[in-house]
């Protein structure tokens, strides 16, 4: 199938994609974006979470069908050139990470948290957070990214 979406902000068109072909394969293997982890393959752990039209969702659940027309958002494109964004650099700051693998499925996932929720309760950020795994532990310290990036957000407001 052919297959047109938008990706960080720019149209793609690939020729023979087979539809039952992953988000996360097209990513990684056809289009070299590897921000894009792969884990766990069952959607069970936000490793390979992309934002799809704002939404965060789970790209190896998701069928190259599901995908045409639509607007996905990898972290490769959320800095601008060499300027990181507000969240990736409150995920810096706060030292949200340790061995970073999953820490682009958790930045994306917090997009999408602040866009419907922008001063998250503790609550509602752990809610929201609850499909993303970190190995390494480093939960508290994602909570502090959120909640500054949550707080420079509304400053800019």
């Amino acid at each position: 199938m052919k297959l047109e979406f938008t990706l960080n902000g720019k149209p793609v068109a690939l020729e023979d994609v087979s539809p039952s072909s992953t988000l996360l394969a097209i990513l990684r293997d056809n289009l070299k974006m590897t921000g894009t982890r792969f884990t766990c393959g069952i959607g069970m752990c936000g490793a390979c979470t992309v934002l799809v039209d704002g939404e965060a969702m789970t790209a190896c659940l998701l069928l190259a069908p599901m995908i045409a027309g639509r607007n996905i958002t990898t972290i490769e494109g959320l800095a601008n050139g060499d300027v990181l964004d507000t969240v990736q650099q409150a995920y810096i700051e706060c030292m949200g990470l340790q061995c970073s693998y999953c820490t682009p499925g958790f930045i994306l996932t917090t997009h999408a948290l602040l866009t419907e929720h922008p001063q998250p309760t503790d609550e509602q950020i752990k809610e929201y957070l609850a499909g993303n795994l970190c190995r390494c532990g480093s939960y508290y310290k994602i909570m502090d990214a959120v909640r500054l990036a949550s707080e420079r957000l509304q400053k800019l407001v």
